[in-house]
Order: C-alpha cells, then structure tokens, then sequence
C-alpha cells in the first residue's frame, strides 16, 4: 500500500505544478525602426496623413492570457512630420500640439479585453496638451516569432478615433471650417524580448 501511495504521489505532484504554474510575462520593447505610429485628419472634402517618428515604449505579454497584458508608451510631439515644413512647424506651434509646453503624448493601458481571435480592446489613459482621457485601442495580434539569436519579436496593429476638441485642440478659429475635429490613429508595432 506504502509503495502504490508512493507511486501516486509523483504524477499527483507534477499535475499540480502544471495547474499551479504560470506563464512567464516577457516584456517586448518597441523597436522604433520597425514600427510607426500615422495619422489622419480630414482637410476640406479629403484627409491628410501624418506621423510621429520618435516614440518608445514596452508591452508586458501573459501569453497564456493576453488579458493580463500591460503597454506604456510615450511620443515625442515634436517629431510630427507631414511631408511639409511649414505645416509641420504650425502643429509643433501653440495653435495645435504647443512642444514648447509639452513634449510628449503618453499612453498606459488599464484593461485589456478579448473581443476575437487575435482581436482586444485596450483601453488606458492618453495624456495629450496636458489633458487626459480614456482611449480604447481596438489591438490586433500579428504573432510571435524568432527575431535575432536570443530574442523573440511580437507584432501588433491597433487603431483607434480620437478628438483634438477632447484634448483642448482647436487650431486658429480660421481653420474651424477646413479642418475636421476626429484623428484616426493607425499603429503598427513591431516589439522585441531579450531572452
């Protein structure tokens, strides 16, 4: 009886690891040379593109439950470009995103929810003109692979439709008419995990 006990215990032990132990959360660095963050803004009857070419941030991955995931990330306002000089200077100036004030937009999620395969509403706090609001990201996972010897790479896409209004935003009372108040921001992230 001692030794069939005996022999009992040891698969009994190791399915209570298995039940009890949890995935490592690893934490993917956005590698900003693969990645971009864009823009778009409705100008008279079409839109304007536009992007922001220095950003950082990390995302916090729970593989086994993506719900229990966690990103940061935060963009320097000053490296707006729209193929345009003079325009680019006007958004930098107090009229739009006033750098002189504030530097960067800054984005911490609070909660991710699953909504398909691959699919989850992240929604976190957006500091932006020196206002915060509640942003979702609609996020979809591109997948995990292999990156250079010793790391692995994960791959995100996320938009979402935010107000400049919301964030204290008019431009010169000027453009009230040739310029529309909705941005949709379209993210492509490409992250990096050291092992």
């Amino acid at each position: 009886m001692k030794n069939y006990l005996r022999l009992l215990a040891v698969p009994l032990l190791a399915l209570s690891f298995l039940v009890t132990t949890k995935a490592e959360v690893e934490t993917f660095v956005i590698d900003s040379v693969h990645s971009s963050v864009g823009f778009t803004i409705r100008h008279l009857v079409s839109k304007v593109p536009g992007n922001f070419t220095q950003f950082t941030g990390t995302i916090n991955v729970d593989r086994d439950d993506l719900e229990q995931s966690s990103v940061e990330a935060t963009i320097e306002l000053a490296s707006v470009s729209t193929r345009s000089e003079k325009r680019d200077n006007h958004l930098k100036s107090a009229d739009f995103f006033d750098v002189a004030n504030n530097t960067t937009a800054t984005f911490r999620s609070d909660s991710w929810k699953k909504k398909g395969e691959d699919t989850y509403d992240v929604t976190g706090a957006l500091t932006l003109h020196g206002t915060t609001k509640e942003v979702t990201l609609h996020v979809t996972l591109l997948g995990f692979g292999p990156g250079r010897p010793g790391s692995t790479v994960s791959g995100w896409e996320a938009t979402t439709v935010i107000k400049k209004s919301d964030f204290g935003i008019s431009g010169p009372p000027i453009l009230g008419k040739v310029l529309g108040d909705e941005v949709t921001l379209h993210i492509i992230i490409e992250a990096i995990a050291e092992s």
